[in-house]
């Protein structure tokens, strides 16, 4: 009978020290941050004057919850804030850097059409000459075949400045053919008046492209 008291008197104190040992497994796992029984063990550590581990850091601004998982988490988050803000930044910069060369290429297209625009116009003032330049060629060839006095009549019918263009032509004409130039010999032809205009003109003004 002594004996069997004995082993339940073992028994009991093996459940005893188990418990202990459980109990005192959870609170230092608690005390780690581990698990989470602070509210259970709250009085066991304040009696012990012990401060339970938190994973808390010393950010005001993001502290930690503790949870290994959500620290972890809360830091993929962050890493997740920190590319999506430099993503923002560099698509920013890329379409500012666009803006920049559509205003370059507007610029340089403006340009262009200015540039164009003005070729268009010597061009034209080049044709204009050369179509001038040959009509007055063809009138001083018709002129030359005419009685001097035949070619005064058709020559005082026209504006000064055409006069001028034909007497100054048919003198490049004869110098290039070797002849001589009837602008002389019209002239004096012409009466007197409108002569002395004529060849005040030629004097005063160079040669016009009109």
């Amino acid at each position: 009978m002594a004996r069997r008291n004995g082993g339940i008197g073992k028994t009991i104190a093996l459940l005893f020290l188990i418990i202990i040992l459980v109990l005192g497994g959870l609170m230092w796992f608690d005390y780690l941050g581990v698990i989470h029984a602070k509210k259970i063990f709250a009085p066991v550590y304040k009696l012990m004057g012990l401060t339970p581990q938190t994973s808390t850091t010393a950010t005001k601004s993001n502290p930690f919850s503790g949870d290994l998982d959500e620290d972890r988490f809360a830091k993929r988050i962050e890493a997740l804030d920190a590319r999506t803000q430099e993503l923002d930044k560099r698509e920013t910069d890329i379409s500012n850097v666009e803006n920049q060369n559509e205003a370059i290429a507007k610029e340089l297209e403006e340009r262009r059409k200015s540039q164009d625009e003005r070729e268009k116009t010597f061009n034209n003032q080049v044709k204009k000459y050369d179509d001038r330049n040959r009509n007055i060629e063809q009138i001083v060839s018709y002129l030359n075949s005419m009685p001097p006095q035949t070619a005064v009549e058709q020559l005082v019918g026209m504006v000064d400045q055409d006069i001028i263009d034909i007497l100054r032509k048919a003198d490049e004409m004869a110098a290039a053919s070797r002849t001589t130039s009837m602008s002389s010999v019209w002239l004096m032809n012409f009466p007197a008046d409108r002569a002395a205009a004529v060849e005040r003109k030629m004097a005063n003004k160079p040669a016009s492209l009109d």
